[in-house]
């Protein structure tokens, strides 16, 4: 049975996506609406809902006239890149062992491109975190987090909090909601410092994630960069016509 609150179609949703990951549904055909209603005890609408995300992410795919059946293919999506989520959480849909260490914790006087983004005074302070996340004890991840000093509501509670996911960082220590990113994805030839966290020869090529996320006043609350290795980590996403 699932319980009702204010994210009851997400409830639905992940728990069909679950059933479909453990391939419980039989030569692959998702049960009727109805059915599904019935077994979960919400409405019809609620499944409907539900089942309109999976099918937006790839995970089901509607053959009219048939039903509604599991994409294989599209389940191949492990995280999806319009969505926030942790790299612990990606490396684990992955089918990882994650793990993240804190390399550096300090405030630093942001540099030019920072403050601007931030819209903060040139060479204010900002808390810098260094990151790098693992998979099965091996570096895939190296993040650089620049939050403007002056939101932290107590500096000293964060102590040993550092290896929160930033969004949990954000609300528990500045009382902002991390509410989505504006991101460019770009690729980078690591320089030897990067290389050297994330194990790798200098010059290796991978990709970057350069944003700015802003919380729910639509203020800028910090500047990202997040350095992948592309050996280890890829991402798909399925890209659909106009109107389709």
């Amino acid at each position: 049975m699932i319980t009702r609150n204010p994210s009851l179609t997400d409830q639905v949703k992940s728990h069909i996506k679950e059933r479909i990951v453990n391939d419980e549904f039989a030569d692959g055909r998702i049960p009727p609406e109805a059915t599904l209603a019935e077994d979960l005890g919400v409405s019809r609408t609620t499944i409907r809902d539900a089942l309109a995300k999976l099918e937006h992410e790839g995970a089901i795919y509607r053959k009219q006239g048939a039903g509604t059946f599991v994409n294989k293919v599209g389940l191949q999506i492990k995280s999806r890149l319009e969505e926030i989520w942790s790299y612990e959480q990606v490396l684990q849909d992955h089918g990882y062992a994650p793990s993240v260490k804190v390399l550096s914790d300090e405030i630093l006087a942001a540099d030019a491109e920072v403050a601007a983004a931030l819209s903060l005074e040139a060479g204010a302070d900002v808390l810098a975190i260094e990151k790098v996340f693992l998979e099965d004890d091996e570096p895939v991840v190296l993040t650089h987090n620049r939050i403007p000093a002056a939101l932290l509501e107590d500096p000293g509670r964060k102590r040993g909090r550092d290896d929160l996911p930033l969004y949990e960082f954000l609300e528990e220590f500045c009382d902002r909601r991390l509410m989505y990113y504006v991101s460019e994805i770009v690729p980078v030839a690591f320089d030897a410092d990067q290389a050297k966290k994330l194990g790798v020869k200098k010059g290796t090529v991978g990709i970057a994630f350069i944003e700015l996320g802003f919380d729910q006043n639509n203020e800028a609350v910090v500047h990202a960069t997040s350095y992948f290795r592309d050996d280890l980590l890829r991402f798909r996403i399925i890209r659909r016509r106009s109107g389709a």
